[in-house]
């Protein structure tokens, strides 16, 4: 990452930014002046993409044709296959990838490490094991309306487990990822043991939903998952200046009058909330709050006020694709959209090591 004065403590680096402030509304935030324009385009391409996804399929259906879908003038058999069938998946997938790329951009700047990730650090493994602890449980008797909210108390509670255990007269970014790495170990080792101590179907039910995949998405989980990323997200802009403040070091944050502990553990929370939703719709989709903030970081500069936005439509159309991808690469069988964002994560992953080896 570049110099922390370079960000935002030289008079040459601010000229590069526009401040957003509001007397009205509770918070304020930075953002470089390229970002307006970046994020018209990854609209556009989210919008492209969003398109191309709908027609693709069994059933193929023209661009033009999904659009008069879209504006209500379409053909009654292509609105019922684009509306019904691959909408609600299309649109679970747009928020799920934000969730995931928002929480990732959040922890990473709060970490101050940029190979931290919801994923990484232990916060979708503990919503991974409480809904496989659910399913093999239950075996279905209860009905999986109720595993959004074991996915998200799972989730909640590694994060909090985490935090308590890097406590010490304050949690220390370093703590916090070198904790959240054992515990991640050893919640995935549990989900192996809840797997192999599962029945057959079961585990393979299990396992499937391990992977990652937005396969039978409803509009009822739009529902559901829709309220989660909108107060995320607004929630995120809100702090986006305590996630600069957190990333300038806590020295810095401390002289600024911030209270470094208690917006540190709203953060996580909010990360808890955004990837907990997130991954009770979807499973374990890996990756993606690795990927998109590097990749926002990279078009719009390190202010948060422009990463948030272009981090959560990179990750949404990284979602959309992995999907798309699943649906037809290997047609008519259908895989997992966790296993492109791995395919593509892993080495993406492998890369910010080596360069953090080389760099230091």
């Amino acid at each position: 990452m570049p110099d922390r004065n370079q960000k935002f403590g030289a008079r040459g680096a601010r000229s590069n930014y526009v401040a957003v402030r509001s007397s009205n509304l509770p918070f304020s935030f930075m953002a470089e002046k390229r970002t307006a324009a970046v994020v018209l385009i990854l609209l556009a391409v989210t919008a492209v993409a969003f398109i191309v996804s709908a027609g693709i399929g069994t059933m193929r259906i023209s661009p033009v044709d999904v659009l008069k879908v879209l504006f209500g003038s379409g053909q009654e058999l292509h609105a019922t296959v684009i509306t019904q069938f691959r909408l609600p998946r299309m649109v679970v997938g747009l928020l799920v990838g934000a969730s995931l790329a928002v929480a990732g951009a959040i922890l990473q700047s709060m970490i101050r490490n940029p190979l931290a990730s919801p994923d990484i650090i232990g916060i979708t493994n503990g919503a991974s094991l409480a809904a496989v602890t659910f399913i093999a449980m239950t075996a279905g008797k209860y009905g999986i309306r109720w595993l959004p909210l074991w996915a998200i108390v799972g989730g909640a509670l590694a994060a909090f487990l985490i935090y308590g255990l890097a406590w010490k007269r304050g949690v220390t970014p370093l703590r916090l990822v070198l904790v959240g790495i054992g515990l991640s170990s050893a919640l995935s080792a549990l989900t192996s043991v809840m797997l192999i101590a599962s029945p057959l179907v079961i585990a393979n039910q299990a396992l499937t939903w391990l992977t990652g995949s937005v396969y039978g998405a409803s509009w009822s989980s739009v529902r559901i998952l829709l309220p989660w990323t909108i107060a995320g997200l607004a929630a995120a802009f809100i702090l986006a200046r305590q996630v600069n403040v957190q990333e300038l070091g806590d020295e810095v944050a401390a002289g600024l009058g911030t209270r470094i502990q208690h917006n540190r553990f709203l953060l996580l929370a909010l990360c808890v909330a955004l990837a907990g939703s997130a991954v009770a719709m979807a499973g374990g989709i890996a990756f993606i709050g690795l990927m998109a903030p590097h990749l926002a970081r990279k078009l719009v500069g390190p202010a948060f006020g422009g990463v948030l936005p272009a981090s959560a439509l990179i990750g949404g159309v990284l979602v959309l694709l992995a999907d798309l991808a699943g649906r037809t690469v290997f047609a008519p069988n259908e895989v997992p959209a966790g296993v492109f964002t791995a395919a593509i994560g892993a080495p993406f992953f492998l890369y910010l090591l080596h360069k953090r080896r080389t760099a230091s």
